[in-house]
């Protein structure tokens, strides 16, 4: 991926919301994934919680941070999936002003490499609220690394050309 070293790189400010009804923080190992990657990368991890599979919890927790000027972005990791308690994707759709639908088609199309057809049962979303990118991910560790680290860790990079999500940033709110 081309990163351009005669531009500045710009710390986002991330938080990470981890959907699961039996993880505490002690046994979060997508969430810790996502927090790790996120400081390696410069980044910010300004809050991190872990909230059960209720689409309303869900929900209140994304315009929380909608509507806190210190979030940049929101990833989610959990409940993206087609069971019954899964409602991610649910609270994202009540929530968005846009829908990023490439983000979803390349994480699937990524993650066909991977674990093939398997990969079709992945709600994976992303979108825009509010001048807030939000990302929804899967709730395996490799679903977590596979979106941040050939996905996310570039388009959240102001120096990735040819372009990036983080130089679109002040033009979000624009009518």
């Amino acid at each position: 991926m081309p990163i351009d070293p005669s531009r500045t790189f710009l710390p986002v400010n991330i938080a990470v919301l981890t959907v699961s009804d039996t993880r505490d923080l002690s046994t979060d190992r997508s969430g810790e994934t996502l927090q790790s990657r996120i400081e390696a990368a410069g980044h910010r991890c300004i809050a991190r919680e872990i909230l059960r599979d209720e689409a309303d919890l869900i929900e209140a927790q994304l315009r929380a941070w909608i509507a806190d000027p210190q979030v940049d972005c929101v990833i989610t990791t959990g409940g993206t999936g087609i069971t019954g308690r899964d409602v991610t994707p649910e609270a994202f759709k009540r929530v968005m002003e846009k829908e990023i639908e490439g983000f979803g088609e390349l994480f699937r199309m990524l993650s066909y490499q991977k674990i093939g057809t398997s990969t079709m049962q992945s709600r994976a979303i992303g979108g825009v609220a509010q001048g807030t990118y939000l990302f929804a991910l899967p709730g395996s560790t490799g679903a977590c690394k596979d979106a941040w680290d050939d996905i996310l860790v570039w388009q959240l990079d102001a120096r990735h050309r040819p372009c990036n999500l983080v130089e679109l940033m002040p033009r979000l709110m624009e009518r």
